[in-house]
């Protein structure tokens, strides 16, 4: 058997984007609000209940976004509320207090539950903070009944996560100053984090705890010796209120592709004090497993130019692995928020010459894409199907949230959604000619 090829943690780009400008636009958005965050959160916390406090509108949302079955009991609803509670002629909280008890008397393995506010509880100022203190003392602490906002109001729908999770720090048990432990911080399908738990092992790092986790009475201790290693971009608030508690965060790129995946197993290692010569050992091999695999999909990829409309937050993580390693050229980079304290590794590995841009300005933005013409364009939904009547190719941002997409065995599928819409496209245009 050959020897794997070494390892190769990432190295910086000449310059990097860490002091580029950066294109700040404030204007019309096109966004999803943070509800979309539940149709994942109540698939990883198996024992939680999400209830919209909202209008029929989020009920469609939440019920087309997560496609759930006629016949199912999913673990989510929305308290629907009516014209009379807009307008203040209703009492919101006796109205909500009847719903949650009919939920818990229905639903009695309801560990947690969530009380998310949307747009239209916020507007008229239902405190469901209150609410959710109230209804765990009349409930004897038999649910712990946490709240936080989805709302659309000035967000992106990534952010659903980031509120979801900040909400929950309070409830972590605390870790004693003498033990050491590590904390993965973001949503990962069950089989990628079966995949870093297996690593981490092989590494000796641990004990590792991810955040959320599969059941929410299994929540993580943070304390002065925990390490916090973030595996989504998004979670800046969630970090802030942890390192709040003592944590510490570890500096590191983003875990998608080969590259990123080194880097963000390496700060885990080094601050664990492993030694090279072990981290090489365990990482060798997933590693030239998955160039490999990325091999055929670089061909599609490499030299062709793409732009990201701002929408997820993912994008400078998303560009930095196409340019890197799949050849492609990033023509501007949008996203919603730059929170350079998430993104300090990332945007020391972009080519220096990247185009940023931060907030949206949509017309502005539409008239930079129909004049640079890229070969595609990652996007949200409402934009994809009439910039694809426009002759652009487009990537919907919404699925590289929702398919896993971390680690080393997930790097070749990374790749691939980016080709699938440039395959498509030859395919038509070979069609159209013959």
């Amino acid at each position: 058997m050959n020897s794997p090829a070494p390892t190769s943690i990432p190295k910086p780009a000449a310059g990097g984007c860490n002091d580029s400008v950066i294109v700040r636009e404030r204007g019309q958005r096109e966004v999803f609000c943070g509800l979309t965050g539940i149709v994942w959160l109540h698939r990883k916390l198996q024992d939680a209940f999400f209830l919209v406090v909202g209008s029929r509108t989020c009920a469609h949302l939440i019920q087309s976004a997560a496609g759930v079955m006629i016949f199912a009991e999913p673990r989510f609803a929305t308290a629907i509320l009516q014209e009379r509670d807009l307008a203040g002629m209703a009492d919101c909280n006796e109205e909500l207090d009847r719903v949650v008890n009919e939920l818990l008397a229905r639903r009695p393995e309801i560990s947690t539950l969530f009380l998310v506010g949307s747009c239209p509880s916020e507007v008229i100022k239902l405190d469901l903070a209150n609410a959710a203190q109230r209804l765990t003392l009349s409930h004897n602490g038999r649910v712990r009944i946490v709240n936080y906002s989805g709302s659309g109001i000035e967000t992106t729908f990534t952010q659903g996560e980031d509120n979801c999770l900040k909400a929950l720090v309070p409830e972590l048990p605390g870790l004693p100053e003498s033990q050491q432990s590590l904390l993965v911080v973001g949503t990962l399908a069950d089989v990628v984090e079966d995949q870093f738990v297996r690593l981490f092992d092989e590494l000796g790092i641990g004990p590792v705890h991810f955040l959320p986790p599969r059941r929410a009475t299994e929540l993580p201790p943070v304390g002065p010796g925990t390490r916090l290693l973030l595996a989504q971009p998004f979670l800046g608030e969630t970090a802030r209120a942890l390192i709040a508690r003592g944590a510490t965060l570890l500096e590191a790129p983003y875990p998608f592709g080969v590259e990123g995946t080194l880097g963000w197993l390496q700060a885990a290692a080094r601050s664990f004090d492993i030694g090279n010569e072990q981290f090489e050992a365990v990482t060798a091999i997933p590693a030239a497993r998955a160039r490999r695999a990325l091999a055929h999909h670089r061909d599609i990829l490499a030299g062709k130019r793409i732009s990201f409309l701002p929408d997820s937050q993912l994008e400078i993580p998303l560009a930095r692995f196409l340019q890197r390693e799949c050849g492609m050229q990033p023509v501007e980079v949008g996203t919603p928020y730059l929170d350079r304290q998430m993104l300090t590794s990332e945007l020391s590995l972009l080519d220096s010459g990247t185009r940023l841009s931060e907030g949206q300005h949509l017309e502005r933005q539409l008239d930079r894409l129909r004049s640079e013409r890229p070969d595609l364009t990652v996007c949200g939904l409402g934009l994809a199907n009439p910039l694809e009547a426009e002759g652009l190719a487009t990537k919907w941002s919404i699925e590289l949230v929702f398919t896993p997409i971390h680690g080393f065995e997930q790097a070749a599928d990374l790749a691939e959604l980016f080709c699938r819409p440039l395959v498509r496209r030859e395919r038509l245009r070979f069609q159209t000619c013959s």
